[in-house]
Parts: structure tokens; C-alpha cells; sequence
């Protein structure tokens, strides 16, 4: 017989609130677990407000809803909440104060594995180890909730924001992840949407590791070491994010494959803090690095005001790079390959900030090929003591040179058609 959804009213624990002295928090350590281990499949139970010292085990199919105030708080020791059954709902709730043991995972939220079909929205996690951890359920939605982490700890001392293992299915959508390790940690686990989520203030934004395919859209990374980290995936569709004030990267693939990288704003990247507002000491800056990686487009993004705009490493190639904006990068392409690649498809490179060739029949692509780099850089790149004759003058003849007889141009990157115009999508969004 199936039960219909019904309330279970805490009237003992609203009485205990209202009894309380004013400034003392009513403090329910068992009723509300009792209030759990008594209601049937399907009910919801309504968490008034207070502050209740628990350690809660849900168990059975039912929802957890707060009313404005209510607060779980784990004393600093284990986990707060433990999801252990499917068809689970939490939503506005605080929870706070998990223990602080990565060893046993100590989390605000935790979600069993095998589990499925689990609703988080809306809730508030804060001086939380990790913030929800997904360990193996499937099509969980992780929606609208702020996560803030231990400030107190150093960065590897924490645990991360949202932290999937080998889960399937999942949605984590526009939640507000700050001072955890990581703000969103994939690992394991194919087939999720990571969407409309801002994250800073950690070490990496989002990073996926051996998790294919997957869908990253639409969020947004910011004052953190990197803003995304990309690392042995493959089939990753990446696609509408935001990547600024980044001290490292912006966006690091390593060992990432036949990927889309589409239509992504990645920028600001100097490396000039931590995120503990210190300077890094030899930070990269570079909006973004790609190590290792092949077969990947790269198009519609915009790479801009970074020390360096684009790093291509270790044998990466038969990437294909068009209709993208390389806006005021110091250096626009750090590329130290001898295999030659042409970044232009059908016709239709790239942007240039400093490209200054020209365009006869106005179709809006330049006569002159683009180099980004040319002898000179390679031979600094490789041997770094000789940035010493920089200002010699062998070094300003060899740059002459390459620039009046092209035929000495060096191997490497060319864009044998780069655009006039910053492309469409970039000039209708106002940047330039």
C-alpha cells in the first residue's frame, strides 16, 4: 500500500525554542532523530528553527525541510547528514561545523553509494570539511545551495566543495563554492552536468580527473589557483564558462582528448595571488595550458589580458583552433612544438590582437599568414640564460630578418587566415 506524503510537525521542538531563554539556542538532540526513525516512506519532515546539535541518518525515502533558521550543526565531529536511502529530498537548511578528518571524509552532506534519485537545494553548508559527498549514487541534483569551507585550514588540509566518485547521472547546478580544497571534484565518474555554478577562493574551480564524457557549462571560476582543471578525460563538452582573476590557469588540460572547447571566457590570468590574497611565487598565468592533449577544438573563445594567452606542451597535436579572440595576451601563443600546425579551419582563423597584415577584397580575413612566435622566441623559450642578449644587437638583426624574408620563418603554429574582426558572438557581447 503506498503511503501519500504527509507532515510530521516537531511540536515538541518548537515548544522547547519558545521555552528557551532568550540568547540560548534550543538544543533537540533526540527528537529529531526520532521524528526520522518514526515517520513513514514519503513524509516530510519540517526542521524548525534552532539550532539542533545532531548527527542525522536518513535511512528511507523522505523529505527534510527547513523553515527559515533551522540548523544542523555536527559539533565540529563527523558528518552532519548522511543519505543512506534513494528517494531522498534536503532543502533550506544551514548545516555547519562537520568534523575535520579527511581520512573519514567528514562532510556536511553525505550520499551513499547505489543511491539514487537524491534532491539537495538550497541549503547552506558552511565550516564543513567536505561540503557534499557524492560516494557512488546516481542521478542526484545538487541545486542553488552555498558551500563554504574550513577558511581556518590550509588548502590541502580541506576537503572539497562537491566531490563526485563514481557517480553517474548527476546535476550540480548553480551552487556558490568557496574555501575548499577543490570546488568541484570529478573523479570516476562519466555521464554529469556541472552547470551554472560559481566558484572561488580555492585551488581548483572545477577539476575532472578520468571522467568521460561530461558536460561543464556555464560556470564561473574565479580568485583561485586555476579555474579549470581538465586532466585525463576524455569527450569532455566544455562549453560557456567564465575563467578570470586566476593566479595560475585559467584552463588546464592535461591529457584531455577529442574534446570541445566552445565559446568560453578565459582571462585576467597574471599570477599575482593565492588564495589567501598572497602572491604566488612563480605563478603561470596562463589563460590557457595544454599539455598532452589532441584531437580537442578549440573555437568561439575568448583568451584575453593574461601573460599568457595559450601554452601548447608535449606533443599536442592535431588540435583544431579557430574563431577564437586572442585579445592583448603579453604573450599571445607560448608553442615550442617542431611539428607545424596551421590554427584555421576552412578558411577561418583567429583574432589577433596585434596582428597588423591587411585585407584587400574585404572578406574580412588577413593576406598575411599570423606567427605568433618567431626564432627569437623559440630560442628563448628552449634556452632561457639567453633572454641576457635580448637588447643585442644580433638579436635585433635575427627579428629583422624573419620579418623582411619570411622564408627564414621558423616551424610552429601559423594561422594562414586570421580574422580582421573580433568574431561576432565577442563584439555582440561588448568586449573588444
Amino acid at each position: 500500500m503506498a503511503y501519500a506524503a504527509f507532515r510530521v510537525r516537531l511540536i515538541l521542538c518548537v515548544a522547547l525554542a519558545v521555552a528557551a531563554p532568550v540568547g540560548v539556542a534550543a538544543v533537540v538532540p533526540a527528537s529529531l532523530q526520532q521524528a526520522i526513525a518514526g515517520a513513514a516512506a514519503g513524509a516530510t519532515i519540517d526542521v524548525p528553527p534552532g539550532v539542533h546539535h545532531v548527527h542525522l541518518t536518513l535511512a528511507k525515502p523522505i523529505t527534510l525541510a527547513g523553515q527559515p533558521g533551522a540548523v544542523l550543526d555536527g559539533g565540529g565531529t563527523g558528518t552532519v547528514l548522511r543519505i543512506l536511502a534513494s528517494h531522498v529530498a534536503v532543502r533550506g537548511l544551514t548545516i555547519r561545523h562537520s568534523g575535520a578528518d579527511l581520512t573519514t571524509e567528514d562532510s556536511g552532506i553525505y550520499v551513499a553509494p547505489k543511491v539514487e534519485d537524491v534532491t539537495l537545494v538550497h541549503n547552506r553548508l558552511e565550516d564543513v570539511l567536505f561540503g557534499v559527498y557524492l560516494d557512488g549514487p546516481s542521478r542526484v541534483l545538487v541545486k542553488d545551495n552555498t558551500i563554504i569551507g574550513m577558511r581556518q585550514l590550509r588548502s590541502p588540509n580541506r576537503g572539497d566543495g562537491i566531490h563526485l566518485w563514481n557517480d553517474t547521472r548527476c546535476v550540480i547546478s548553480g551552487n556558490d563554492v568557496s574555501h575548499t580544497r577543490d570546488g568541484i571534484y570529478v573523479y570516476v565518474s562519466p555521464g554529469n552536468l556541472i552547470e551554472g555554478n560559481t566558484i572561488h577562493d580555492v585551488r581548483y574551480g572545477v577539476h575532472y580527473m578520468y571522467s568521460q564524457p561530461d558536460t561543464l557549462r556555464g560556470n564561473v571560476s574565479f580568485h583561485n589557483v586555476a579555474g579549470f582543471a581538465l586532466m585525463a578525460s576524455n569527450h569532455l563538452t566544455v562549453t560557456d564558462n567564465r575563467a578570470y582573476d586566476n593566479a595560475s590557469y585559467g584552463m588546464l588540460l592535461n591529457y584531455v582528448n577529442y574534446s570541445l572547447v566552445k565559446g568560453n571566457l578565459i582571462g585576467d590570468t597574471k599570477g599575482q595571488f593565492r588564495p589567501d590574497g598572497q602572491v604566488v611565487p612563480g605563478a603561470a598565468g596562463k589563460a590557457i595550458f595544454v599539455y598532452l592533449s589532441n584531437g580537442n577544438v578549440f573555437t568561439q573563445n575568448l583568451i584575453a589580458d593574461s601573460r599568457i594567452g595559450i601554452h601548447i606542451t608535449a606533443g599536442s597535436v592535431d588540435n583544431r583552433v579557430y574563431d577564437n579572440a586572442f585579445v592583448r595576451n603579453r604573450t599571445q601563443v607560448f608553442y615550442v612544438q617542431n611539428v607545424e600546425e596551421d590554427w584555421s579551419w576552412k578558411g577561418r582563423g583567429n583574432y589577433w590582437s596585434d596582428y597588423d597584415g591587411w585585407n584587400f577584397n574585404g572578406d574580412g580575413i588577413g593576406v598575411v599568414p599570423y606567427r605568433p612566435n618567431d626564432g627569437v622566441d623559440v630560442l628563448m623559450w628552449k634556452y632561457p640564460d639567453a633572454k641576457l642578449l635580448l637588447s643585442s644587437p644580433a638579436i635585433l638583426l635575427m627579428r629583422y630578418v624573419q620579418r623582411a624574408f619570411p622564408v627564414f620563418a621558423p616551424g610552429g603554429l601559423v594561422d594562414n587566415h586570421p580574422l580582421m574582426q573580433l568574431p561576432a558572438v565577442w563584439r555582440k557581447a561588448g568586449h573588444g
